[in-house]
């Protein structure tokens, strides 16, 4: 995996709430977040227009993303309002992860170097890496910012024409002045078509749910050092605002049952004193009874 301090990181190479999928889906990348414990992948439910998974406390999990473009993204990821490349606290500008089109990769700690992570688990909020560097405000909340690249400009030749110069070079430069001008100016589609990113890019209001929690809400801890290898690489945004964000929030199963954000457990057929005894075996009907 790849990145930049001012753009990205490559990846590492060794890569009444209603239930959806396990995935969080944009329009430029899917999200999954994994238990890396037993390996299942937590599925998502959406409450109150916001994607919500129940973590398992002390389980180390992973943020898989995949990149659904047919050109290189850059995926600026914070958790608890942290990045989880340089530790700061969380904004768009700062260095992200790149990702090659079709790819995808687990994002699996806090960076601590190219080669090395501090493995995310689920804690006790109290515990989170955010509490214990007094940043507590946004803990329970999982970004990824998404960012689409400049397109490399390739200059373009022209042969000399010497009959068009000789003809009229006042003409031709006017006219070339005049077409330069107009290609510069946008639209007025383009420019609505700008309007809608910015509208499609403001983080939606935060819900005080949590505020009905029983019991104390998780965060992220600052685990054990893993190894995981990286390198820089640089990232031309096309913008200085994220094209898509993907948001999930998070806390224990209990305390999403009991801010309604999914329903409690199904419920479950009576134990059996004896589990291993079979049932008792009668004379069978021939066929046909």
């Amino acid at each position: 995996m790849k990145f930049t301090g001012f753009g990205a990181l490559v990846m590492g190479l060794g890569l009444l709430g209603v239930r959806v999928d396990a995935l969080a889906t944009g329009r430029f990348a899917d999200i999954q977040i994994i238990d890396r414990d037993n390996g299942s992948v937590l599925p998502m439910y959406r409450s109150h227009g916001e994607y919500w998974v129940a973590g398992r406390p002390g389980a180390r999990y992973s943020i898989m993303i995949q990149n659904r473009r047919g050109e290189r993204v850059l995926a600026v990821t914070a958790v608890d309002g942290i990045n989880v490349i340089s530790g700061e606290t969380g904004a768009w500008g700062q260095s992200g992860y790149v990702f090659s089109p079709g790819e995808s990769y687990e994002i699996t700690g806090w960076r601590k170097s190219n080669a090395e992570i501090a493995a995310f688990n689920f804690t006790a909020a109290g515990n989170s890496y955010a509490e214990r560097t007094g940043r507590p405000a946004n803990v329970g909340v999982i970004g990824v910012a998404l960012f689409l690249e400049r397109p490399v400009r390739v200059p373009r030749f022209e042969p000399f024409d010497r009959r068009s110069e000789e003809s009229g070079n006042a003409e031709r430069f006017q006219g070339g002045a005049a077409d330069s001008v107009a290609r510069a100016a946008p639209s007025p589609g383009e420019a609505a078509s700008s309007a809608s990113k910015l509208e499609e890019v403001k983080p939606s209001t935060p819900s005080n749910m949590a505020n009905m929690a029983p019991a104390p809400k998780l965060g992220t801890g600052h685990g054990a050092r893993e190894t995981s290898y990286a390198q820089t690489t640089t990232f031309d945004r096309l913008s200085s605002t994220p094209n898509e964000i993907i948001k999930i929030r998070y806390d224990s199963f209990e305390n999403l049952v009991a801010m309604g954000v999914v329903p409690s457990r199904p419920w479950q057929s009576a134990p059996n004193p004896f589990p291993d005894s079979a049932s008792p075996k009668y004379v069978p009907d021939p066929p046909g009874g």
